[in-house]
């Protein structure tokens, strides 16, 4: 109990603090949700951390959506939404994050590997190994409710590839997910947030309508969108000050081209 109240104070400052203005929309980025205390990349949350979270963002007017729903939502709209995806298409996504989202009224965007139904993060040499959506239970998310968006096939570096390989991670992936959901998919995510020119490229000519990064620097654009990652420290005068650092690094809405000139390669590991 006494922790309790001590983790209430800590976080108090937060319910005073409002969130920045922006015209860039905010999109926060999930993994896993589960027991996170093997966690060697500070990629997984606990059930009841995103609870908190969530209950944070509400308490502060702020709705979690998929991030087509949070681009087509009109400007006066949009200052009430933030953007929720989950990376990877863990299969704790069904179990433990669904459950939360619903309890909360808000949806995601779920970045599923559709090349490797029901298999695990083999491309994490450290920490546990996760298993990963079926065919199936992407089916069932996006029966949810929730929008299924590609992570490619396999989770590879998309700047590594040949042509004809970022071809099938951008093109085929969105092709495999429309035949599983009955929908093509909107949203790209790029696998550990490293785009280039050519990469954004593929992905606007494969279909998708945005793509997602983690920090895109001078590539920035709606096939180049920023995140800001949540981990299991997160919470209220973290959030806060995440939302204040996100407001002042993007203040405009990205076009639907790259404004960049180099580096032509950016991002990093998660």
């Amino acid at each position: 109990m006494a922790a309790d109240r001590s983790a209430r104070c800590a976080d108090a400052p937060s319910s005073r603090l409002r969130p920045h203005t922006r015209r860039q929309p905010w999109i926060l980025t999930y993994h896993s949700v589960t027991d996170p205390s093997d966690d060697p990349y500070g990629i997984t949350v606990s059930p009841r951390r995103l609870d908190e979270q969530l209950s944070w963002l509400r308490s502060r007017g702020l709705t979690g959506v998929g991030v087509a729903e949070l681009l087509r939502a009109e400007a006066a709209v949009r200052r009430g939404l933030v953007g929720l995806t989950f990376d990877d298409g863990y299969a704790d996504f069904l179990g433990e994050a669904l459950p939360v989202l619903r309890r909360h009224g808000c949806r995601a965007t779920v970045f599923v590997l559709p090349g490797r139904p029901g298999g695990v993060n083999e491309w994490d040499p450290l920490g546990p190994r996760k298993p990963l959506l079926t065919h199936e239970d992407v089916r069932r998310v996006a029966a949810a409710g929730m929008e299924v968006g590609s992570h490619g096939l396999y989770h590879q570096d998309l700047t590594t590839l040949t042509d004809q390989e970022l071809g099938r991670e951008t093109r085929d992936s969105r092709a495999l997910i429309g035949d599983l959901t009955g929908t093509l998919p909107e949203g790209f995510c790029y696998p550990y947030g490293i785009l280039d020119r050519r990469v954004t490229a593929a992905a606007r000519s494969a279909g998708y309508g945005y793509a997602c990064a983690l920090a895109p620097g001078p590539l920035l654009s709606r096939f180049a969108l920023p995140r800001t990652h949540i981990s299991q420290a997160d919470r209220g005068v973290r959030l806060w000050a995440k939302d204040l650092r996100h407001g002042l690094r993007h203040g405009a809405v990205p076009g639907t081209g790259s404004r960049a000139a180099a580096p032509e390669r950016t991002g990093g590991r998660r």
